[in-house]
């Protein structure tokens, strides 16, 4: 494996560890009716667990509802089954034809408590990273004991790797400052 090979497949790791944060993020409620709430929740469609985005129309009417319109109506209590035992701690309600999700106010220690799981969450895609970047370092220190590469190659893709790691980590930390700031408003 080239150098190149190696610090391809690493940004490609390193992007899936920030794409990963950045999913847990936007399931993450702010308060504000927002559909991506729903994405990890799952509901037994005949026999195969599949997303509400798949079987239902997510729309939002208002800053604070959100409106899911199944495509099946025999599977409206199976939906709402899924999304009253989910941790999204909403309650639906079910008219025959839609359920409604009627997106609470945070409180203020329900943010405080919000945005400690975020800082937790990008210090797991921070650790996440630098655990790929040893890797790489790994990969091209034996690549360097091997003789396969020059001294002066290695160092540039170790440099090459902090670099990368430099820059994922600095993305993972705006990423994290935008999401708080969207909690703490109010």
């Amino acid at each position: 494996m080239t150098i190149a090979e190696i610090l391809k497949t690493s940004e490609d790791k390193m992007q899936k560890t920030y794409e990963a944060m950045c999913l847990d993020f936007s399931v993450m409620r702010v308060g504000r009716a927002d559909p991506a709430i729903l994405d990890k929740i799952t509901v037994d469609y005949y026999g195969t667990p599949t997303p509400i985005a798949q079987m239902a129309t997510i729309s939002v009417p208002e800053a604070r509802l959100l409106v899911v319109q199944p495509w099946d109506r025999s599977m409206i209590k199976a939906i709402e089954k899924a999304i009253q035992t989910s941790d999204l701690g909403i309650n639906p309600s079910n008219d025959g034809t839609v359920i409604r999700l009627a997106i609470p106010p945070l409180t203020e220690d329900r943010r405080k408590d919000l945005v400690k799981s975020c800082s937790k969450r990008a210090e797991e895609a921070k650790v996440a990273l630098r655990n790929i970047r040893r890797d790489i370092n790994d990969k091209l220190k034996a690549q360097e004991k091997q003789g396969d590469v020059s001294e002066d190659d290695i160092k540039k893709g170790l440099d090459k790797a902090q670099k990368q790691t430099d820059d994922y980590i600095k993305k993972v930390d705006e990423t994290f400052k935008k999401k708080e700031k969207d909690i703490l408003e109010v």
